[in-house]
């Protein structure tokens, strides 16, 4: 017991000590001051993946077809403005694509891009929805452990570097995952608009693709960094490796299984088992079935928004 009370306080300490070097200009903005709103918003995230589907059990699946046309849309934009701000703004403050430290001054540019950084985090509390309208259309299956390790994570993670590291190279990844995530929801929103749009959603495959590039690029950014002795955070860019790391081994199962693995001939009571279109958004397993609009549901006619 005693060796915990140490450990606690060590922890507590160390937090203390951590604040002295935590970004001045971003601990009076909205759910900066304390990890306690973002771990609070994680744990209820958690809590609903444990009660959303024993809730939705018993109960036909929401279609949200108008929602998710509206969402998916919403994120193009939210995405889109995060982009520019980043690429405008990083450009105006002189940055380097192969080495940039924080700058903590009130430069008009660092402030830009350090505002549009909080608001790629809050973009990853956002995308909670994504598993909240999997659970009430009841598409258990597609909350696997890489759309819920993807999106707690990132949610969290981004909060520390928002915290400590609002600019320099933090810019780097998060424009390249923005630009990607506009592509992505695009291809959703579209894919919300019904099966009439499918013919058009040929490039669904590469999607994921790019991601996996996306990760091993941030991988020698970070590699570059450290070889070079960049001044910036090497605890960050070590952390950063082994995060990318995690993804492109989750990434490479998935897309094996989605594109490379032979389908299974398998038949169940005189019926073949089929599992709809496999697709990864952003660290999420998203087995979308285009035609869901029209088609028919197993029990009944699913629930209208």
């Amino acid at each position: 017991m005693e060796a915990v009370t140490h450990l606690v306080n060590d922890s507590v300490e160390f937090y203390k000590w951590s604040l002295t070097i935590a970004d001045k200009r971003v601990e009076s903005w909205p759910l900066m001051s304390s990890p306690f709103p973002t771990l609070a918003i994680s744990c209820l995230y958690l809590l609903f993946l444990w009660a959303g589907p024993r809730y939705m059990q018993d109960r036909q699946p929401y279609t949200l077809r108008k929602t998710l046309i509206v969402y998916n849309f919403s994120m193009v934009v939210l995405n889109f403005y995060i982009a520019k701000e980043l690429l405008l703004g990083s450009r105006a403050a002189g940055y380097s694509y192969l080495c940039q430290p924080v700058n903590y001054s009130n430069d008009v540019n660092e402030v830009r891009i350090a505002s549009a950084l909080w608001w790629y985090y809050v973009s990853k509390g956002v995308e909670f929805l994504d598993t909240v309208f999997f659970i009430l259309r009841k598409k258990f299956n597609q909350v696997s452990f890489l759309h819920v390790y993807h999106h707690c994570t990132m949610f969290i993670l981004w909060w520390i570097g928002i915290k400590w590291v609002p600019g320099g190279q933090s810019f780097f990844g998060a424009t390249i995952n923005s630009s990607i995530h506009v592509l992505m929801y695009g291809y959703y929103g579209l894919a919300a608009l019904g099966p009439q749009m499918q013919k058009y959603l040929w490039w669904k495959k590469y999607l994921t693709i790019i991601q996996m590039i996306q990760f091993h690029v941030t991988i020698g950014h970070a590699g570059h960094s450290l070889y070079t002795g960049c001044s910036f955070p090497f605890w960050m860019q070590w952390a950063l490796i082994g995060y990318a790391v995690t993804f492109i081994i989750l990434f490479a199962n998935f897309y094996y299984h989605a594109y490379r693995r032979k389908p299974s001939s398998s038949h169940k009571g005189g019926k073949p088992i089929t599992n709809g279109t496999s697709m990864v958004t952003n660290g999420h397993s998203k087995v979308e079935e285009v035609e869901d609009n029209g088609k028919r549901q197993k029990k009944g006619r699913a629930k209208r928004e």
